[in-house]
């Protein structure tokens, strides 16, 4: 139970720092949890611990307590680390964090939100060090390299975000026969498309993702990417129907926030046949999910 915990924690937090980086994101990190959470990344309803209540302080100081006897305590040091997110408090964060991806090595996450927590207090040259730890033993991890791409873009240092993605896929080759499926070739190749599109070379995006569709017209993802491009160039008659081909492409739960790239109005405003025209609309933000 601990473990489930501390995995949907570490999501939450990634989907809300990751995610913001490169715009219109392909990367949820755990779709299942996004309806559940607003845009700031605090729980959609009220929860019975507010960020400064006695009862959360009082849990952290027995979690400290645990952690002077056993200082590898896993499970303690997952307990603080929740607290110390719900208080809001990053840099509080940052010891259990060192510890846990010290200690669950076998768990990336761990220092790929390490490296986020250092980038939200502005230690950019240590986050980026924490990712290219990450990627030396899992070059193929999208968090990692989704995550050091955008810091990239946030430095505007766009050619060390080509280059890093570039040299992934040249390297995937050899690095899949060593172990397959290490590297998502086509998903990094997506983020790729994202950081051009990032950087205004349409263009070439483009020309990505027309390869990636022709290469799996299954897909809906380029579909979808080269529409929003088009979208975003004013182009909406090329524009519509890609977003019909991806619609139809899209498993289900993407089809209504597919329409919603289309006509942001959709769904804002009950509609008169709706069965229950006051239930709220808890669908994430479009984000594909690349690692397929």
């Amino acid at each position: 139970m601990a473990q489930k915990r501390s995995r949907w924690l570490i999501n939450i937090f990634l989907v809300v720092t990751i995610v913001g980086f490169l715009g219109f994101s392909f990367f949820p990190l755990l779709e299942n949890i996004l309806p559940r959470f607003n845009s700031a990344g605090t729980p959609a309803s009220p929860s019975p611990l507010t960020p400064q209540t006695p009862e959360l302080a009082a849990q952290a100081q027995g979690y400290e307590l645990v952690l002077q006897r056993e200082p590898d305590n896993s499970a303690a040091l997952r307990g603080l680390l929740e607290i110390r997110l719900q208080q809001g408090d990053i840099k509080g964060a940052i010891e259990p964090l060192e510890k846990l991806s010290q200690i669950k090595t076998e768990e990336p996450d761990y220092a790929i939100l390490l490296a986020q927590a250092r980038q939200q207090l502005g230690e950019n040259d240590a986050a980026i060090q924490t990712y290219r730890q990450i990627l030396v033993t899992k070059p193929g991890n999208m968090n990692a390299l989704q995550g050091l791409a955008g810091l990239y873009l946030q430095q505007q240092r766009p050619l060390a975000a080509v280059g890093l993605l570039q040299d992934t896929l040249k390297a995937a080759e050899a690095t899949n026969q060593a172990k397959a499926n290490t590297v998502d070739i086509r998903a990094v190749k997506l983020l790729l498309g994202q950081v051009y599109a990032n950087q205004k070379q349409y263009d070439r995006a483009i020309a990505l993702y027309d390869d990636l569709a022709t290469s799996d017209n299954k897909d809906f993802r380029p579909i979808l990417a080269k529409a929003v491009i088009l979208q975003e160039q004013g182009r909406n008659a090329q524009a519509k129907p890609l977003f019909d081909q991806a619609s139809n492409l899209a498993p289900a739960q993407y089809k209504d926030q597919i329409l919603k790239l289309v006509n942001p109005e959709a769904g804002s405003e009950p509609k008169a046949d709706s069965p229950n025209p006051g239930e709220p609309d808890t669908a994430a933000p479009v984000s594909p999910d690349v690692s397929n």
